[in-house]
């Protein structure tokens, strides 16, 4: 293998593959297809780059994992009729016909067009017919086609080309007007004329077709600001270190650090909701703790509810509640990432508020709850267990309906899959029918069941959502993020209205899902989150804490499904807000932010900046791109929490430790 076929097989192992594709005829095309033919000369070193590159004047090249997703989203199986709209270099189109049967591919660059149907003829793809036109009208003298792909960014879904689709044909397009963000969607023509459209994914795809757009029709185009990444002049201010060190309440240890003066800011807020900058930072989980049990013993909270899986918090909420049950077949938190919450942090508070609620009455002990909808299938099993007790008839049912399911237990993200391909049918129909029994007899069942019941039907929320969730996520789209934190707001108005109108919840969870969405780029690329949602919901009764650090170690994996590593974090990019933070000079520091308090260090902190979110990954080689997003800090929380130098979580070694009860939350 000479040097250009091993950068090529680099190139698709780690960014096609590796980025998700799974189509075997799209990952065996472009490991063999060269794409220097389809460069110009000074370009051809960095062709199996991942990213966009400038071809010509106002031309770009898409990067390769953009490419790979939207054949791979058509679902060709071979000898299909395609047509491309806005060939551009001929690479799309020359994938396309080492799968399809003909590609009928328009550019309306004419020096682009002649140099890729050059490229193509030299590359032996002879079934690409070229056309130099705008693509206005598509190509309505060979139409119909089996497959249309639209390799440039539009502003809607373009109607013409939807007419030219054949029966169960599928067209494939980046919408959106802001040329920063745009939704990869996939549009198939029904059996009656009837479009059926859906969102796949999140993408930054090369400029639309001029000011014109793919109908030849003006339409207004978001003009972007200088994309964050090329900025080279770092915004710095002299003033905002020494504000923030003025206005601060500052401490050298956590363990002692008061909390009184937050606790009035608090006041009577009915949800409280507490970040992490990563999943994985023991002094964040730390402080969240101490907060969370002054929370819980001066103001009487009585929720704790996670960015955990429901039945996994569960099992901590047995612990905690002193509740009895059978021991589980499966261990809690077990599966990737298992530190995030199976760690010895957690289990300090667990064993502590186990204490706490030993002396209290069983309606006046405080709860552990799961927001998440990872456990697709322990809450199906869950759901059916249930139905076993107090419906068997039901149960029944919920069996053959769930089983749609089953043959993905192993890898639910497969099933996702196998849907989006048509491989396999979708579960929705099942999974819905079976959450719509289960509430048409909800009275029945919390009549005398009460919690018992929260716990199945919240279950069955679950495996709804999950079943979507997993068909939306494959690609990452943006409705995939909203879904999830949609969930995990619908669970915490559940967790709430089933304690009654008194009660109060903390809210667990990263900074990215309980700071407002609003105050960052996510609000560009239509995502909303969990924040948000109950600033909107429930207004200043909602109170909402971040945390930052400049540098120490984290709990991480370096891919999904890898193992945690302790890794160092490296201190802040000088555009951050963190960097700010660091010149300070303290070492730990409370900031208030909401309105009313210091505002000329909330006003400096309005201004955009970068922001740091660490998750479960972290790629210290590509932080820039990878971990930083811009924000608005003192729209984004009412209260900072700032600790300089942190340290990565202690993980619970996955075996059940000697002596403990079998309902244990981290036991068997």
């Amino acid at each position: 293998m000479n040097d250009t076929d091993s950068r090529r097989s680099e190139m698709v192992e780690r960014w096609i593959r590796g980025r998700g594709v799974r189509d075997t005829q799209v990952l065996a095309v472009m490991e063999d297809l060269p794409r220097e033919p389809f460069l110009p000369e000074h370009l051809h070193d960095e062709a199996y780059e991942d990213r966009p590159l400038t071809v010509a004047e106002g031309q770009t090249a898409p990067a390769p994992h953009v490419v790979a997703y939207m054949i791979e989203a058509l679902g060709l199986r071979g000898g299909e009729k395609v047509l491309e709209i806005g060939a551009g270099t001929g690479y799309a189109a020359a994938i396309l016909s080492r799968i399809a049967g003909e590609v009928f591919a328009i550019e309306r660059h004419g020096e682009l067009a002649a140099k890729a149907a050059s490229a193509l003829q030299d590359t032996g793809c002879t079934n690409v017919h070229m056309l130099h036109d705008a693509g206005t009208r598509g190509w309505s003298e060979e139409a119909p086609f089996d497959a249309i792909l639209v390799s440039a960014a539009v502003p809607n879904v373009p109607e013409t080309l939807k007419n030219q689709l054949t029966e169960g044909g599928r067209m494939v397009v980046a919408v959106g007007p802001d040329a920063r963000a745009q939704e990869l969607v996939r549009v198939t023509r029904g059996p009656r004329g009837q479009f059926e459209q859906e969102d796949l994914a999140d993408l930054r795809f090369v400029p639309a077709l001029g000011d014109q757009g793919i109908e030849g029709e003006p339409v207004a185009v978001t003009k972007p600001s200088a994309p964050r990444l090329t900025q080279r002049r770092p915004r710095q201010s002299g003033d905002l270190p020494g504000l923030i060190a003025a206005r601060a309440e500052a401490f050298d240890d956590l363990e002692t650090a008061s909390l009184d003066a937050m606790m009035d800011r608090i006041g009577d807020a009915r949800i409280v909701l507490i970040g992490e900058a990563s999943h994985g930072t023991s002094e964040f989980y730390r402080m969240r703790a101490r907060i969370t049990r002054r929370l819980i013993e001066e103001k009487g909270f009585g929720i704790v509810a996670a960015e955990a899986d429901w039945p996994d918090a569960a099992r901590i909420d047995h612990y905690v509640r002193h509740r009895e049950g059978p021991a589980a077949e499966w261990q809690a938190f077990a599966r990737f990432p298992a530190w995030m919450w199976r760690n010895e942090e957690t289990r300090a508070f667990a064993d502590w508020l186990r204490d706490w609620n030993a002396s209290r009455p069983g309606d006046r002990r405080a709860g552990f709850y799961g927001l998440d909808l990872y456990s697709l299938f322990n809450s199906a099993q869950a759901t059916i267990d249930y139905l076993e007790d107090v419906d068997p008839d039901l149960a029944r049912i919920a069996r053959e309906r769930y089983g749609c399911l089953s043959p993905w237990e192993a890898d639910p993200a497969a099933y996702g899959r196998a849907a989006l391909t048509g491989a396999y049918r979708e579960c929705e129909a099942d999974v819905v029918a079976m959450l719509a029994d289960l509430m048409r007899k909800r009275q029945d069942y919390a009549a005398h069941d009460g919690a018992r019941f929260l716990d199945a039907a919240q279950n069955a929320v679950l495996v709804a959502n999950a079943e979507r969730y997993y068909r939306i996520m494959y690609y990452g789209s943006r409705a995939s993020w909203n879904l999830r934190d949609d969930h995990m707001f619908e669970t915490l108005q559940n967790v709430l209205r089933f304690h009654g109108e008194d009660a109060r919840a903390v809210v667990w969870a990263h900074n990215s899902h309980i700071g407002d969405a609003r105050a960052t780029e996510m609000s560009r690329r239509g995502e909303r989150n969990l924040g948000e949602l109950c600033a909107r919901g429930y207004g200043t009764d909602s109170y909402r804490i971040g945390f930052g650090t400049d540098r120490g170690t984290v709990a991480a994996a370096s891919e999904w499904n890898g193992p945690v590593e302790f890794k160092a974090v490296r201190p802040a990019h000088p555009q951050s807000f963190e960097r700010q933070f660091h010149l300070s000079g303290l070492p730990g520091l409370i900031l208030p932010l909401r309105a009313g308090h210091e505002l000329d260090v909330a006003t400096e902190l309005s201004r955009p900046r970068l922001e740091r979110a660490i998750g479960v990954i972290y790629r210290p080689e590509t932080e820039l791109a990878s971990h930083y997003f811009e924000a608005e800090l003192s729209r984004q929380f009412d209260e900072y929490v700032w600790i300089d130098e942190t340290s990565a979580v202690a993980p619970l070694d996955s075996r059940p430790a000697p002596g403990l009860p079998d309902t244990y939350p981290f036991g068997a």
